[in-house]
């Protein structure tokens, strides 16, 4: 048995942002304070990403423009990986270029074939300003990728082109939290 808290077992659930939500476009900004408030954001990051039943969570998906996310998914091979990453870096992203579906918190019940590489490095800090290096492969190099997408302002839907495209925004168009927030491409 593991002893240690649970991620975000002492983090509140904080209100999921949806396509059209202006903050999901913008670049968020470097993290400067590495302080109580900065754990305590990634406590509710934790916590928001379980209650919606995700691998992965950018700050700006709950309207904090911060460079910064959580994380808990499985790779091809079922390795669980577990972390955060503060002032991300997409080092690398190589390796076979591979479509698979994804879908993203921010467009709950979407999801479509997107391309993504099979290698992902991530190069950040923790929390406490540690430097950390990341490498992900599979599934789990799709979500780190995916994650630094959103850091960036994008999102995957950015990623598809024709009739993937067409069809994503058509289901978005007719998805009940769609009228609520405003999306559009």
């Amino acid at each position: 048995m593991r002893h240690g808290v649970i991620p975000g077992s002492r983090g509140a659930v904080r209100p999921m942002r949806f396509l059209g939500d202006p903050g999901l476009r913008a670049p968020c900004a470097e993290v400067t304070a590495f302080d109580a408030e900065l754990a305590l954001l990634i406590e509710d990051m934790y916590a928001t990403m379980y209650a919606a039943h995700g691998v992965g969570l950018a700050a700006n998906q709950i309207g904090v423009g911060l460079r910064v996310f959580v994380f808990d998914c499985p790779d091809d091979e079922d390795h669980r990986h577990l972390g955060h990453v503060v002032n991300p870096r997409l080092a690398a992203a190589d390796g076979v270029t591979v479509r698979g579906a994804e879908g993203c918190l921010s467009l709950p019940g979407i999801e479509a074939g997107t391309s993504r590489y099979d290698r992902a490095v991530i190069e950040g800090v923790t929390m406490t300003g540690e430097p950390v290096r990341i490498e992900g492969t599979g599934f789990f190099a799709r979500c780190l990728q995916h994650e630094c997408d959103h850091l960036d302002g994008g999102l995957f839907l950015d990623r598809l082109s024709g009739l993937r495209r067409h069809r994503v925004l058509r289901a978005v168009r007719r998805a009940s939290w769609a009228a609520s927030a405003g999306a559009g491409a």
